[in-house]
């Protein structure tokens, strides 16, 4: 009997069905890690269930986010540490759910690749975990697509989705007002967007991954995939002490482009560049693009991961709330009667 005439199977066309399960197996703890009220049923069902009641909601209203972790991915899969980015896939998506006033209950996650790695996949399902339990968000479910000449070898790509809960009437932004105070939160470096541009950067200076890195201490590739930072324990603190009157992650478009998102028309906003200090990354990224100020406040987060606007008169009170919380604040300006963002002050 000639090849062509053998019967084949689904491992032979590239998909091992036996692989998925061991990887369904390996993560179980790490997903019933971050089992929270409401949670209902673990790993394995056709569909994941979640009761709000016992979450603790009465008249709830849900939210839903979704985000992938972008070309930051690259970087993870060229050097090979990738048990961090799954943090950046939570927070790109908890940190816009609190930013409508939402907390996160619940998260899923899309896992894709060309051929099947279990110990490769279980490091960056664990590192979800990581970030799910960081946020008090329940893993509770996922896929994970083998797809045979869909990627290049050793390639995968990520997604996630989240769903969070706020009782009804209470959404954000609400009352944002002139003369709303601004705080700051410091972010812990590029987070997960811009990669496209700071792989560039990169290229252009001639460094390897393994390079030290020109900004901090080890090297590049590690200091680049430092994982965004979490914000929804520290902004719910904040939320349920009162006078907040909206939120705004601080992502692709930077300042310039997210924090009009949470401005009512006929407001803006004055921010003084002079309230906290460029971190060292996005200035050697800033030397090495040639970006002028403003391309680089539309690019990148700056330094500002969140923006917390606040009534003036619980501006010190949510401050120090903040820092206790762990946050690095800084009272960055104020919103205006006008449009848009405008800057004053310096920071290249």
């Amino acid at each position: 009997m000639t090849d062509a005439n053998k019967g084949l199977t689904y491992a032979q066309a590239g998909v091992d069905i036996d692989a998925g399960n061991a990887l369904v197996e390996r993560i179980k703890p790490a997903a019933k890690r971050t089992a929270r009220p409401g949670t209902m049923a673990g790993l394995g069902g056709f569909g994941a269930l979640f009761d709000l009641k016992a979450a603790g909601y009465d008249d709830p209203v849900l939210v839903a986010a979704t985000d992938g972790v972008g070309t930051k991915l690259r970087i993870a899969i060229d050097t090979g540490h990738v048990g961090q980015v799954g943090i950046d896939l939570v927070a790109m998506c908890v940190n816009d759910l609190i930013c409508q006033g939402a907390e996160p209950l619940f998260f899923l996650d899309y896992f894709a690749t060309g051929k099947l790695h279990v110990e490769e996949a279980a490091a960056v399902i664990e590192g979800i975990a990581e970030g799910c339990a960081a946020s008090g968000c329940a893993l509770i479910g996922g896929e994970t697509a083998e797809m045979p000449g869909m990627y290049h070898a050793g390639d995968f790509d990520l997604a996630g989705f989240a769903v969070g809960a706020m009782e009804r009437g209470g959404a954000l932004p609400a009352g944002v007002a002139e003369g709303d105070v601004l705080l700051g939160l410091a972010s812990s470096g590029v987070h997960s967007n811009g990669f496209s541009l700071v792989r560039k950067v990169v290229e252009r200076a001639g460094l390897g991954w393994d390079a030290p890195a020109p900004f901090a201490q080890g090297p590049l590739g590690a200091a680049l995939l430092t994982p965004t930072k979490l914000y929804v324990t520290s902004a719910l603190a904040a939320l349920r002490s009162g006078g907040v009157h909206g939120l705004a992650h601080i992502t692709g478009g930077g300042l310039t482009e997210n924090l009009p998102r949470v401005l009512p028309e006929g407001l803006g906003a004055e921010i003084d560049l002079g309230a906290w200090e460029l971190p060292g990354v996005f200035r050697w990224l800033a030397e090495g693009a040639q970006l002028d100020q403003a391309e680089l406040l539309k690019t990148f987060n700056a330094g500002i991961g969140m923006v917390v606007v606040v009534a003036p008169d619980r501006a010190e009170a949510l401050s120090d709330l903040l820092v206790a919380e762990g946050e690095t604040v800084h009272r960055i300006g104020r919103v205006t009667a006008g449009q848009g963002v405008r800057y004053s002050g310096r920071l290249l």
